[in-house]
């Protein structure tokens, strides 16, 4: 009956938290959308500018509507007006004789440029339409010719004088209102004015945009007194780049010409709407404003309502509808499979859920948002979505741990120390060292702690492969000669296999007595009771096969670099490694670790392929069924690596071996087997802020290019749409702050210690990503070594290993520089991409300071027990120790 209960009350309150965040949400998008307050528009326009070309359509292509496109249009049209103006005579010749079936008059226009021979076939041709048509009353010979400097005034009049004569009809050009300000000769020449008033090219914010454009007719009506006056444009447009105080968007188009139909001068004034449908190959002449003008879109949809309510997105119930139905169910499940947390936690996680499932729906609706987006536009959007996506899924993955050390009740696998066993219970022990070009002093130490353990049944294999200097390895091996027969000795040279090819040959050395291997690095100091309190793990529970105990570091409290280096270490290992113990996922280290000799041997040893041998092994164990445990309690500590460079090396290699890893494993990771599923997550998820590191250096690499491109050739690549743009920034900005609240409720270090940490994590980032792509696309890795020993280098040597990321930090602030100078500031799109070029400098930005700190931070005080300092001075004067090998 209790266990009843709890499967209601988790199934209810999952349902009721997948319940009110579903039906926030949806609030939240009805109160965004509130309806704008504008007049209601004259439902009849007195005239349409019209250009007849489909979506995918462009002159510049030789690509025209047919009859029945352009019919199609004119019936559209006809419904809402009864006159239409044109522009050219020599293009879409079926306007004009399928407007007079729809009785619309046509006000035809004769394009002009600079070339004499085409503007002479256009004046022929709109002489024939306005002699031919009656419905053709009246001609525009020219549309902001003198604006473009195509010709002069007087060119100008001359074509007016010409068709004049010739069609007996009114004739006018068309310019804004400062050309018709400037040329009263022209004035005196035509039978009409027709002016356009466009605000938003003169950068006037909308909600003064139509008092200035009367302003403009009226000084054009003053100037000019008695002359008719057409407005041959006007309009706003519903996309676009912002101009000053001018801003293009949908909710401003509608909000302007709603406006200007209802202004009561209007049903005075003699007009033409800019435009009727958009015209998406414009761009490439006006502008990415330029395809944004009309009151339909491309599809030939009404982009607003003349009349009635006026949201700002007319499509925002169905976004709301489908995050509505495509985040319930995820909801519903996380709150439901996570019934043992707070309820506080479950809710949030599920409201961090549908802010994530909202942010895509946003995103995959861009294309149908009334964006006319190229084969570029495309990729540039596609790259955007993938940024977004791999945010997302790393965000969540940081926020499920975050949420289990916040707000999850109680721990099911929370393993500690246990009793010591009597002498007689204590199963035999091996301990294998392996080492490679360590210093002497260091691996004495290390075997020294090893013999002062209060286990009694054990023995310590030392394998040293492959040192060629004899001053590093004799003297080991010297010392360990008299420790007694358990304490043995190898020096292999030459053997193959690195670190996994040294511990299968201690395999094949190891006492036939031993129930238990044992693992520690060179460089670690083994508390005494490591093996007396983690050893009965494995007589208590017969499936353990390994117990791992955290690594942990020292002498790093006065050296700012190894100080950084510790609190990035130590945080896995208070807070990762509990989240994936819960669940029998461990991620097995090479120091530290004890794991049951019989599977060991059954499943083959070690990986000599795999130069991430110990995490591998790990993996292999639990493929096959085997339990392991990790007790969160310090039984030794190593050395940090020496400076920037050898934790960079030693990154590259753990994401190189994960790679080695995931391809070795992949079918087991995806398809059903001995893992749980929640193993299988736990190892793909523990990746993805890794993929996540690759996938942002390819997508520098797009940002570079792209804003390049920009640069170059502004008409063709333009600045990404700042609602994608906008929600990714969020999601980074949220991510980026679990960490460090993740770190003090865990950890309780000081702020200064996080932020260090937190530095030194995204500094690092370039390394892991060129280890996941050498990872993927090779099979044979090189044991690289990470040096632990400091060494002083002189002038700026420690800025050769960070050589790429400063290439990119520059390439990076150069785009931001200039970019800077060259577009518009006010506008959000390009406060959005410069601030994505800002956040990808971090890593590059972090790594400089990172190998600063590390070269500029001092020399390390490593302080050795008291009894081994005088084997240390005596080694030390035979030169200096190579870098270790092993870490």
């Amino acid at each position: 009956m209790l266990r009843l209960s709890r499967f209601l009350y988790t199934f209810l309150s999952a349902l009721l938290i997948a319940t009110f965040v579903a039906c926030a949400q949806y609030a939240i998008w009805e109160w965004a959308n509130r309806d704008l307050e504008v007049m209601d528009g004259d439902a009849h326009i007195k005239g349409f500018a019209y250009s007849g070309f489909q979506r995918e359509q462009s002159p510049f292509a030789g690509e025209y509507p047919d009859a029945d496109e352009l019919a199609g249009d004119l019936d559209l049209l006809a419904r809402y007006t009864r006159r239409l103006r044109t522009y050219s005579s020599l293009e879409n010749t079926d306007i004009v004789p399928l407007a007079g079936f729809r009785n619309l008059r046509v006000t035809n226009g004769i394009w002009l440029d600079a070339d004499t021979e085409k503007n002479a076939r256009e004046v022929a041709a709109g002489i024939e339409i306005a002699r031919r048509y009656k419905h053709v009353r009246q001609s525009i010979v020219g549309n902001e010719t003198l604006e473009r400097k195509n010709m002069t005034a007087d060119e100008l009049i001359a074509l007016i004088r010409q068709v004049k004569k010739a069609t007996k009809k009114p004739v006018s050009t068309a310019e804004p209102w400062k050309i018709w300000l400037q040329h009263p000769e022209l004035v005196q020449q035509v039978d009409f004015i027709t002016v356009h008033l466009l605000p938003y090219h003169e950068g006037l914010a909308v909600e003064d945009a139509l008092e200035y454009a009367m302003q403009r007719y009226d000084e054009i009506r003053k100037a000019y007194p008695g002359k008719k006056i057409v407005i041959g444009e006007i309009g706003w447009p519903s996309h676009g780049d912002i101009i000053d105080s001018a801003v293009p968007s949908p909710p401003n188009q509608a909000q302007f010409v709603r406006a200007f139909l209802a202004d009561e001068r209007t049903a005075k004034l003699d007009y033409f709407i800019m435009e009727a449908i958009d015209q998406p190959w414009k761009m490439e002449l006006q502008g990415q404003d330029g395809a944004y003008w009309g009151v339909f879109d491309a599809d030939r949809q009404a982009k607003f309502p003349l009349e009635g309510a006026l949201p700002p997105d007319i499509h925002w119930q169905i976004k709301a509808w489908n995050s509505f139905r495509y985040a319930f169910f995820p909801m519903f499940l996380i709150a439901f499979l996570l019934g043992n947390w707070r309820f506080s936690g479950r809710l949030w996680l599920a409201a961090l859920v549908q802010a994530c499932v909202a942010a895509l729906v946003l995103g995959g609706n861009i294309p149908n948002e009334g964006y006319y987006l190229s084969q570029r536009d495309l990729i540039a959007l596609a790259l955007l979505i993938a940024a977004t996506l791999i945010t997302i899924a790393v965000l969540l993955t940081h926020s499920y741990e975050f949420g289990e050390m916040f707000f999850k009740r109680q721990w099911k696998r929370r393993f500690t120390p246990l009793p010591a066993l009597a002498p007689e219970q204590e199963p035999f022990v091996s301990i294998h060292l392996a080492c490679c070009n360590e210093p002497p002093e260091m691996v004495i130490e290390t075997v020294e702690s090893l013999a002062r353990m209060r286990y009694r049944n054990f023995e310590v294999l030392v394998i040293d492969n492959n040192t060629a200097d004899e001053a590093l390895w004799k003297p080991v091996e010297q010392h360990m000669a008299g420790m007694g027969a358990n304490f043995r000795f190898y020096h292999l040279k030459p053997w193959p296999g690195f670190k996994a090819g040294a511990l299968n040959f201690a395999l094949q050395e190891t006492d036939e007595r031993a129930e238990i291997v044992g693992v520690v690095d060179a460089d670690y100091v083994v508390d005494a009771d490591w093996l007396s309190h983690l050893v009965p793990h494995f007589v208590e529970a017969p499936d353990v096969a390994v117990v791992q105990a955290p690594q942990a570091h020292r002498d790093w409290q006065e050296q700012a670099f190894r100080r950084m280096c510790n609190y990035e270490f130590d945080g896995f290992f208070r807070i990762g490694m509990h989240h994936r113990n819960e669940r029998n996922a461990l991620i097995q280290h090479g120091t530290m670790t004890l794991i049951r000799k019989a599977p060991l041997l059954h499943l083959g040893g070690w990986s000599e392929w795999c130069i991430c041998e110990d995490s591998e092994l790990g993996l292999r164990l639990l493929r096959h069924g085997y339990d392991t445990r990790y007790v969160d309690h310090i039984y030794g500590r190593g050395l940090t690596p020496a400076n920037f460079s050898a934790l960079k090396t030693q990154r590259f290699r753990w994401a190189f071996g994960a790679m080695q890893i995931l391809k070795a494993h992949l079918s087991g990771l995806l398809f059903p087997g001995k893992l749980t599923l929640a193993q299988r997550y736990h190892f793909l998820t523990g990746w993805f802020s890794w993929f996540g590191d690759a996938l942002q250096l390819l997508f520098v690499f797009a940002s570079i290019c792209w804003t390049f491109l920009m640069l170059i050739a502004p008409q063709s690549f333009r600045l990404p749409v700042t609602l994608l743009v906008v929600p990714m920034l969020g999601f980074m900005a949220c991510k980026a702050a679990l960490g460090p609240i993740l770190y003090r409720r865990a950890m309780r270090c000081p702020w200064r210690d996080i932020l260090g940490a937190s530095i030194l994590s995204v500094g690092i980032a370039h390394a892991i990503a060129r280890g996941i792509f050498a990872g993927l696309f090779k099979s044979k890795g090189e044991f690289v070594i990470t040096p632990k020993a400091w060494k002083q280098k002189s002038g700026l040597a420690f800025l050769a290993p960070i050589r790429e990321e400063m290439g990119l930090l520059a390439a990076l602030l150069l785009c931001i520089s200039i970019l800077s100078t060259r577009i518009n500031l006010t506008d959000p799109s390009a406060h959005a991409w410069l601030a994505v070029l800002a956040l990808e400098t971090l890593p590059y930005a972090a790594a400089l300071y990172c190998a600063l700190v590390s070269h500029f931070g001092g020399k390390p005080r490593l302080r050795m027990s008291h009894s081994l300092q005088p084997c240390a001075r005596s080694y030390r004067k035979k030169g200096p120790a190579k870098p270790a090998l092993f870490c």
